[in-house]
C-alpha cells in the first residue's frame, strides 16, 4: 500500500515540456520586439541613443566600471568553471556540466551571429552610429555564465543563484552602458538571448537528471528562500515600472530635439531601468519556472 501511495505522487522532473518550450517562444519574440522597436523604428532609435549620449552624467564613474568591465571575461569563466567543475567531480553530474557549457557556447554564438551577420541598423534620420551593436557580448558571456550555475545547481540553490546571478548580470549590463560601450537595448538583447537558451537548456538538464532535481519547496534551505524570488521580482518589476514611467514624462513634456541635448538625463536613467527591469525579471521568472518543474520530495503516507 505503501509503495503504491509513494508511486502515485512521484513525477519526473519537468513534466510540463510546454512550458519551457512557451518560455524559450516568449523570450525569442521580446528578443525579436526589442530589435524592432529600438532599431527598426525612428521612436526607438531616438530613445536609445538619446540614453546612450545622456550616459556622459556617470563619467565620475568610469574608471572603476572600465576596470571591471576589463576583467568581466576573466570573472565569468572563473566563476562558471569553478561551480560547474565542483557540481561535475563533488555530485558527478556530467550531463549537467556539459549541457551547462553548451548553453553557454550557444548563447554566445547567437549574440555574435546577430551582432555580426543578422541585425542592420537602417539609417532612419536619428543622429547616431551606423554600425550594429545588438546584442552586447560582455553582457551575453555574463550573462551566460550566472545561467551555467543556475542550471547545474540543485533546486534547493537555484532561487539563490537566480537573484545572485541576476544582480550580477546587470552589474555587467550597467557597466557596459556606463562606459558607453552599449546602448541599453543591447543590453536587454544580450539577457534574452541567454534567456532563451536558458529555457532550452534547462529543459535538457532537468529531463537527464530527474534523480537530483528534487526539493522539498521553498524555506527548506537558506538558498531556498522565498525572499530571493521576491527580490528579483520587486527590482524587476520595478525597475519597468520606473522606465515606463520616465519614457512616458519625457515623451509628454517633449523630448529634446537632438539626442543627448535634454536638460535632465531622463532617457539615461529610464535606459538604466529598464536594463535593471529585465534582468531581474528574468530572474524572477526563471525561478518560478524551474522550482515549479522540479520534482517534489513526498514523505510517504502509512
Amino acid at each position: 500500500m505503501m509503495s503504491r501511495m509513494v508511486k502515485k505522487h512521484a513525477r519526473r522532473a519537468a513534466p510540463h515540456v510546454w512550458l519551457f518550450v512557451l518560455g524559450a517562444l516568449v523570450c525569442a519574440g521580446a528578443l525579436a520586439a526589442t530589435y524592432y522597436l529600438f532599431v527598426r523604428t525612428t521612436t526607438g532609435q531616438f530613445a536609445d541613443e538619446s540614453a546612450w549620449r545622456e550616459a556622459k552624467v556617470a563619467d565620475n564613474l568610469r574608471g572603476p566600471v572600465l576596470q571591471f568591465l576589463d576583467n568581466l571575461p576573466l570573472f565569468s569563466v572563473i566563476i562558471a568553471s569553478v561551480v560547474v567543475l565542483f557540481v561535475t567531480l563533488g555530485r558527478r553530474r556530467w550531463a549537467a556540466a556539459a549541457i551547462a557549457l553548451g548553453t553557454v557556447a550557444a548563447a554566445n554564438l547567437t549574440t555574435q551571429v546577430m551582432k555580426s551577420l543578422l541585425v542592420v541598423r537602417p539609417e532612419l534620420g536619428v543622429p547616431t552610429l551606423a554600425f550594429n551593436s545588438l546584442p552586447s557580448g560582455h553582457t551575453t558571456l555574463a550573462a551566460s555564465a550566472a545561467a551555467a550555475v543556475f542550471l547545474v545547481v540543485s533546486p534547493r540553490w537555484r532561487p539563490f543563484a537566480a537573484a545572485a546571478g541576476g544582480a550580477y548580470s546587470v552589474a555587467a549590463g550597467v557597466a557596459t552602458f556606463l562606459n558607453l560601450w552599449h546602448r541599453p537595448a543591447d543590453v536587454v538583447a544580450a539577457y534574452l538571448v541567454v534567456a532563451v537558451w536558458t529555457m532550452i537548456g534547462g529543459l535538457l538538464i532537468m529531463r537527464t537528471g530527474n534523480s537530483w532535481n528534487v526539493w522539498s519547496g521553498y524555506g527548506e534551505h537558506w538558498a531556498a528562500s522565498r525572499w530571493w524570488p521576491a527580490l528579483c521580482w520587486i527590482a524587476g518589476l520595478g525597475g519597468l515600472l520606473l522606465c515606463a514611467g520616465l519614457y512616458y514624462y519625457v515623451q509628454s513634456i517633449g523630448p529634446a530635439p537632438v539626442p543627448g541635448t535634454g536638460i535632465h538625463p531622463l532617457f539615461f536613467w529610464s535606459g538604466l531601468s529598464l536594463i535593471v527591469g529585465v534582468g531581474f525579471a528574468i530572474g524572477g521568472l526563471a525561478t518560478g519556472l524551474f522550482s515549479f518543474e522540479a520534482r517534489r520530495r513526498r514523505t510517504a503516507s502509512r
